[in-house]
């Protein structure tokens, strides 16, 4: 629980320090970009901190290239 409150307050502090610097030279688009990864990355934090299963992106590639290397190895032998 403890884990969940730190993060949330360095995102707090994260998002103190960046966005007056956002908004005092009007960078809209910027600071959408800025705040849509924050939550992404509070929430990543903040499952890992629950000990969530969060999927890794290796796995992703992993599952669309086993076919062709299973090919290609399946040839060569």
């Amino acid at each position: 629980m403890w884990t969940v409150i730190l993060i949330l307050l360095i995102s707090l502090l994260i998002a103190l320090f960046e966005v007056p610097y956002l908004r005092r030279n009007a960078m809209k688009k910027e600071m959408l970009v800025f705040f849509i990864l924050l939550v992404i990355g509070t929430g990543l934090g903040i499952a890992e901190s629950l000990k969530a299963n969060i999927p890794n992106p290796l796995d992703w590639i992993t599952f669309v290239y086993k076919p062709f290397s299973d090919f290609i190895l399946g040839t060569v032998e």
